[in-house]
């Protein structure tokens, strides 16, 4: 009998996710295409900033009405790149009704809109989350978004 492989838990086992909380989450495009926009404008005088592409336009529109129509949650910082997106989402103890994890059901919910804008799903499975549990980390983590593009040939994620 073929033995499956161990899968890495992706949370963290002693952490009730569905209180009220602030989390750092990572969502990869599938096979790390880059259909979001490329990384543009580094120079002496300016920063690199990310050009969407049209899908990645759907994104951040995506983003912008989730953070304005939903009151239970907080879209604290983001930033698009290339082939993933960073986001800081804060959540009120609201958005854990039903029993559920608010954080899965808000990333679900999310990827399965931008699915049906664009016509077609680009997400990998899952995604990547951190507790930001003090003031110096949620700055450290601010940070790292907002210098993301200048550092896009060194980030995990980049793909030549």
């Amino acid at each position: 009998m073929k033995r499956l492989p161990i899968r890495k838990k992706m949370r963290l086992d002693e952490y009730d996710y569905s209180q009220e909380g602030v989390y750092f989450v990572t969502i990869c495009v599938e096979s790390g295409r880059k259909l979001l926009g490329e990384v543009v404008g580094a120079s002496v005088l300016a920063r690199p900033k990310v050009h969407l592409s049209n899908v990645g336009g759907v994104v951040e529109k995506a983003l912008i009405y989730y953070n304005e129509n939903h009151p239970d949650i907080r879209i604290k910082n983001y930033v698009i790149m290339p082939n993933h997106i960073h986001v800081i989402i804060a959540i009120v103890p609201e958005a854990g009704e039903r029993g559920r994890s608010p954080l899965q059901y808000i990333i679900r919910n999310l990827k399965s809109f931008i699915t049906k804008s664009v016509g077609y799903s680009i997400w990998q499975k899952s995604f990547h989350d951190h507790v930001i549990r003090n003031a110096s980390s949620y700055q450290r983590i601010c940070q790292y978004i907002d210098q993301n593009p200048a550092k896009w040939q060194e980030d995990r994620y980049y793909t030549d």
